[in-house]
């Protein structure tokens, strides 16, 4: 087992890991922070998407101790004193989600997203989500939220 310390969500968190655990299953195991969800487990879905000291990375594809003295930012880091960030209610305003699996991941992206361009264009919001996959929406207003979003922070 290795300790760790790291920042999750503002909290100071410290924890034993195996050295092959992923950052995805402490999240969710040792912190019960289930928002981070695992599809496919090799990267490809987007679904366990962290941020990792403001960088989107997938959290089943880093391990718990790479994480070692970073700040992690979840899903459920996004709101702020039980209010939705603006990007969670422009996904809600714009049908943004159905089954919500995926929903975690891509809200995560736009964030890092829309904090390096705050002013993207839909072709650039459509290539910073391309990593990520939804079965249910066909992505219209998934990218129709962020640049909402986006529109709002510049107002």
């Amino acid at each position: 087992m290795v300790e760790i310390s790291l920042t999750v969500n503002g909290q100071s968190v410290r924890g034993a890991v195996e050295p092959r655990q992923s950052l995805a299953d402490f999240l969710r195991e040792a912190l019960e922070l289930t928002g981070t969800h695992l599809g496919c487990e090799h990267g490809a879905c987007g679904a366990c998407t962290v941020l990792v000291d403001g960088a989107a990375v997938r959290s089943c594809l880093m391990f718990a101790v790479q994480a070692d003295g970073t700040k992690v930012v979840t899903v459920e880091g996004l709101a702020q004193d039980g209010e939705l960030a603006p990007l969670q209610r422009a996904f809600h305003t714009h049908h943004a989600l159905q089954c919500g699996f995926c929903t975690p991941g891509f809200l995560v992206t736009a964030t890092a997203l829309l904090a390096e361009n705050p002013d993207p264009t839909p072709d650039e919001v459509r290539a910073a989500l391309s990593g990520s996959l939804c079965r249910c929406t066909g992505y219209i207003g998934i990218v129709e939220a962020v640049l909402a979003a986006a529109k709002a922070g510049r107002g």
